[in-house]
């Protein structure tokens, strides 16, 4: 694995399972977030989870393959291009069983300052501590996203 990407482990609750009996998609977006969180908590240090909170401005997911109950899937993100208030991050889905991707995603996250909830920069520090170049073949295909 890619040191500069994160990984996590997720889990499939009774409530995630559709009328379809497969993870339903809105627990791919809770994931997609629940990694990005878990990445920033490990990464970034104590100082600037204090200043720091995070909102989504943008959530774009391709479901590939179903997951289904019983199934292991983990998490893997990694930060792309980043400017002082967008941070645009990438996250897949997998089933290690079988090497499945099942879903790719890739959302735009903004910083906010935690004490006045407002957008604010970050430092060139964190943007660097995040940020990893993103390959044209890596990255989910979006369509005209206005970003």
């Amino acid at each position: 694995m890619d040191p500069q990407k994160f990984e996590i482990g997720v889990s499939i609750e009774p409530g995630d399972i559709d009328r379809l009996g497969h993870v339903n998609n809105v627990t791919y977006v809770r994931w997609v977030q629940e990694a990005a969180v878990a990445h920033w908590k490990a990464a970034a240090p104590a100082e600037d989870q204090a200043k720091v909170l995070w909102i989504v401005l943008r959530h774009e997911i391709d479901y590939l393959q179903p997951a289904w109950p019983g199934d292991a899937v983990v998490a893997r993100t990694w930060v792309g291009n980043a400017s002082r208030v967008r941070f645009e991050r990438f996250t897949e889905l997998l089933r290690p069983a079988d090497g499945a991707l099942l879903a790719k995603a890739r959302t735009i996250w903004c910083p906010i300052d935690a004490a006045k909830r407002r957008p604010m920069a970050v430092s060139a520090e964190v943007r660097a501590r995040f940020s990893v170049p993103v390959a044209p073949q890596d990255a989910p295909r979006r369509r005209e996203t206005g970003l």
